[in-house]
């Protein structure tokens, strides 16, 4: 691929028209949620109030592995194809995860709080999402070094494959060596409707930051690739 080349203008574009409607519909989903939350879902007999962190806690951690299982996909696929609109889907990705993967352990934390007693221990499920959530940082480092376009992202890509290692284990590990955090909750229906509506709201919701991050990417090549044709013209008329 040519580092000098920028994306295409129509890169994109029937995605990126979604944007508007998956906010609208993230909005309204997510009002609905807070009515099923705080009304509709009845209040947890041992934890009671800071049990309702739940419904939030788990579309979070849920759309983070499925946002880093994406950049993992648009790795691959940008090795193979070269395509740019493939690496910026999976910059996209993995930024607007990392967020919600650390929104996740900061609302993990504090229903830890109030149910074990503790702000943090050393889980495997959680020690194992702190470190997803340091490499992650360490992809998104990556990629704003100083490096030709093309090089950052073909090290990008590979990161963002290596990185995904660590996603099965954070799936799995309540399964296989969990000594605190629960591998599943019995749930009353009120709940389980509840926590359902709260993880499709979320898609809307991770749809819509990703797509944005993504765009203004693309963007932001379009207009280095414009700036250096420019410069180039200049360097040749004088």
């Amino acid at each position: 691929m040519n580092d000098k080349a920028g994306p295409k203008r129509n890169t994109g574009d029937r995605v990126f028209r979604l944007i508007t409607p998956a906010a609208l519909l993230a909005g309204l989903a997510l009002a609905l949620c807070w009515v099923l939350i705080f009304v509709y879902a009845p209040r947890e007999s041992t934890l009671g109030l800071p049990q309702k962190i739940f419904y939030l806690h788990l579309p979070l951690a849920w759309w983070a592995l499925s946002g880093f299982f994406l950049t993992f996909v648009a790795s691959i696929v940008y090795l193979r194809t070269g395509k740019e609109q493939w690496d910026a889907a999976a910059a996209a990705s993995a930024e607007v995860s990392l967020i919600f993967a650390c929104s996740a352990v900061i609302s993990g934390s504090i229903w830890a709080r109030a149910s074990w007693g503790v702000w943090w221990t050393w889980d495997a499920r959680l020690t194992t999402a702190l470190i997803m959530c340091f490499v992650y940082a360490g992809y998104l480092i990556l990629r704003s070094l100083d490096m030709p376009p093309a090089r950052r992202a073909r090290a990008g890509a590979v990161f963002g494959i290596a990185a995904f290692l660590d996603v099965p284990l954070v799936f799995f590990s309540a399964r296989l060596w969990s000594y605190i955090h629960p591998p599943s909750i019995s749930l009353e229906p009120e709940m389980k409707l509840t926590l359902a509506a709260c993880l499709a709201a979320f898609a809307p919701l991770w749809f819509c930051l990703a797509a944005l991050r993504m765009k203004l990417d693309l963007d932001g090549r379009r207009l280095d690739a414009l700036r250096a044709e420019r410069l180039s013209r200049e360097d040749r008329r004088s």
